[in-house]
């Protein structure tokens, strides 16, 4: 089979890996009735998975069975391995997750269901149905850690063989695993199985620039093999020397991070340092050091290129030395040193739990390291809204360039490069992050923007009273931070919503004398079912936002029917000129829309406007069609029966084209006791034109009277009034 990526024909031609070979290899570390479980596993998941074929043209199984042996190669637990031979039958077959309880264990359903994805519920888009399944995977993970093991081979073996799939959508799979779980991989401190998926997703993802790098990777390595083979001769002979016991491995530089490198420093592959590579494993920690002294005096050490990841291990748990040194002919070379018990770890990383026994204590330092990201994991989950927004949250935590900071008494802190000074409070506890009001940096007093730098001493300053600020969004970096004062802002948002609209409402039952407290809790239910809200705050917090009238609610809560109410104790001519009896809401601000114009006794609808009080408008207005959607705003209203003053209304005029037009109907209108307020003329031909007038009227009577005698005028051909 052609195969474009060049790096996946051994994989593709070689034997395919059956259950007895994988079987035979797990005699090496399982018991026989661990393994007869595994092949349990293998008979329930070949029946499920019979007639379905992979692109490939194989039977399904076999792709079960490699990521079997993936993770046996780390040493599984034979649970494990039973997951993740059935891992696809949930998602690929009928079988259901109570099946799986019922013929194993509720243990192995749980793994299984963790890896599945989210295939039966509608999403938007492709994005969103991903991050879902992510988000479902990730949080199972947090859960049981074997989890993201079976998805991080599931995933190795789908790109050993996606040369197979076509571009598009081997170029998408290729880039998810270099955004996501080669990162994870990463993350766990898994270094082969992130190393692997690292070039196999440049390959896929970058074919020809792969193609180019790995031409001049090799020539370079070529012209160079026998200085890389010195080299590594020298190092032993000196370590020999020395009296010390150690093995010296000559390590290329992986293709993809080579890329990577001259991707950041923006540089030619000429210009890429420490292609050449070795690694010195020794027995205890302090020969490290010894081995340290040894090559630095073998080799001169190049300025500000040492790094102590054994005192200082990496946020995933990594120990090693690392240093770069001027080796044959100016040649830079870079140099990692560690344990025997650190190399294991660091190509295993967390799986080293189950792998090696003997090393229990780093184990478990690798496995608090990862606990405290899946601890990270949760608490975003808690703050974030949609999926796709935690994806990006957990993106973000994926690729921590680190930076080693200090706590007040010793506590050594691992965040992200870039990282300021309120992603240490929040990496902290998300308390100390969302009450942070300054911090002091090596015992100076620094913003709360500061960047943080290796080997700094950081102390939080924090008040109670304080909180998060949108602004910090522009500079913070980890996810967990990001998280937190987004969640923490639309609580705060939601919240003075609440108290706002508990003023408001609380303010018009005082003129009612009442408090919320002494209103009748069914009647508070009674309002919430007939605005479909869950609860009171929802209620409060609609009147804030404008949806809600206080002064209705508060006359209704009151027991009050909507109708006028009279006041004995206010004199009638009290009412000032204009007032309208609307129901139920006297005392509020009223305002007349414009464009319609309402006048006394016209069909009329009252609309609250937030800011602007109660808006009258005319039945039938066309900008009533809008607050359709919203008829929980409409409000019934009507005239007062003596209402009194002058209201503004227009009316059109078409006339013949005679001089004086404007006049006489002026003089008539003006003889009716109205006023024009404006008066606007358009021309439409040689024989006629068209008047607007805005005029003053009391009523509709009025304004049938006026427009009774401007008709009557000879010149007049029509009149009406502009709705």
């Amino acid at each position: 089979m052609n195969n474009p990526l060049g790096i996946l024909e051994d994989d593709q031609d070689a034997p395919r890996f059956l259950i007895s070979d994988l079987c035979a290899y797990l005699e090496s570390y399982l018991s026989p009735d661990h393994i007869r479980e595994v092949y349990r596993a293998y008979l329930f998941g070949a029946e499920a998975h019979v007639g379905q074929h992979r692109k490939t043209g194989e039977p399904y199984i076999y792709h079960p069975v490699a990521v079997a042996r993936i993770l046996a190669d780390m040493r599984m637990d034979y649970k494990c391995l039973m997951a993740a031979i059935l891992h696809d039958v949930i998602e690929d077959t009928p079988t259901a997750k109570e099946q799986l309880a019922d013929t194993f264990d509720a243990e192995i359903a749980e793994l299984v269901d963790g890896v599945s994805k989210l295939s039966k519920i509608d999403f938007n888009s492709q994005a969103e149905a991903q991050a879902a399944s992510l988000r479902k995977m990730l949080l199972a993970m947090t859960k049981d850690i074997r989890v993201i093991l079976i998805k991080l081979a599931d995933r190795l073996h789908n790109m050993r063989t996606l040369g197979v799939m076509k571009p598009e959508k081997s170029r998408r799979i290729a880039k998810e695993t270099l955004d996501i779980f080669a990162p994870i991989a990463n993350r766990l401190g898994i270094n082969s199985m992130r190393l692997e998926l690292e070039e196999l997703g440049f390959a896929a993802y970058w074919p020809m620039r792969y193609r180019a790098l790995k031409s001049a990777v090799t020539d370079a390595r070529g012209h160079h093999r026998e200085l890389v083979e010195n080299v590594e001769s020298v190092i032993r002979a000196r370590i020999e020397q020395e009296d010390m016991r150690g093995q010296v491995f000559g390590r290329q530089k992986h293709l993809y991070s080579i890329y990577k490198k001259m991707l950041k420093k923006k540089v030619s592959f000429s210009e890429v340092v420490d292609v050449f590579a070795f690694r010195i494993v020794v027995d205890l920690v302090d020969t490290c050091y010894r081995v340290l002294g040894a090559v630095h005096n073998l080799y001169k050490p190049m300025p500000g290129r040492f790094k102590d990841y054994i005192a200082i291990p990496k946020a995933n748990g990594y120990q090693s030395l690392h240093t770069v040194l001027f080796g044959p002919q100016g040649i830079p070379i870079e140099i990692q040193i560690r344990t025997e018990e650190m190399d294991k770890l660091a190509e295993s990383g967390i799986a080293a739990h189950w792998m090696y026994k003997t090393g229990e204590a780093s184990g478990q330092w690798v496995k608090s390291r990862a606990s405290d990201w899946l601890q990270n994991l949760l608490e975003m989950q808690q703050g974030v809204g949609d999926s796709v927004e935690f994806l990006e949250h957990v993106k973000v935590d994926l690729f921590p360039d680190e930076v080693y900071v200090f706590t007040p008494r010793g506590r050594i802190m691992v965040l992200p490069k870039g990282s300021t000074v309120v992603d240490f409070a929040y990496s902290v506890h998300t308390d100390v992050g969302n009450t942070c009001v300054a911090a002091r940096v090596d015992r100076r007093l620094v913003p709360l923007r500061t960047r943080l730098h290796n080997g700094q001493t950081v102390e939080i300053i924090n008040s109670e009273t304080a909180g998060p600020s949108p602004a910090w969004l522009n500079f913070v970096v980890t996810g967990k931070a990001r998280a937190n004062i987004r969640s923490y802002l639309k609580n705060l948002k939601t919240q003075e919503a609440v108290n706002l609209g508990r003023r408001l409402l609380e303010r018009e039952l005082s003129l009612l004398s009442l408090t919320l407290d002494q209103v009748d809790p069914e009647r508070i239910d009674q309002i919430l079912s007939e605005f479909r809200l869950e609860q009171p705050d929802d209620l409060l917090a609609g009147i804030a936002l404008g949806n809600h009238m206080p002064m209705l609610l508060a006359r209704r809560l009151a027991g009050e029917e909507l109708a006028p109410q009279s006041n004995e104790s206010t004199p009638q001519q009290e009412i000032p000129a204009g007032s309208l009896a609307i129901k139920g809401t006297e005392g509020m601000v009223v305002n007349f829309a414009k464009c319609c114009r309402p006048i006394p006794d016209d069909a009329i609808v009252g609309v609250f406007n937030p800011g602007k009080g109660i808006v009258i408008h005319r039945q039938g207005c066309p900008n009533l069609g809008d607050y359709k959607k919203h008829g929980h705003k409409w409000i019934e209203a009507e005239w007062e029966a003596d209402v009194a003053g002058e209201f503004a209304t227009m009316i059109r005029v078409e006339s013949g084209n005679q001089r004086g037009v404007l006049a006489s109907v002026a003089s008539v209108i003006s003889q009716q006791g109205s006023n024009i307020e404006h008066v606007g003329s358009e021309e439409r031909d040689g024989l006629s034109s068209t008047l607007v007038f805005v005029i003053t009227v009391k009523n509709r009577k009025h304004l049938a009277k006026i427009l009774r005698h401007v008709r009557s005028l000879p010149s007049i051909m029509r009149i009406n009034r502009i709705k």
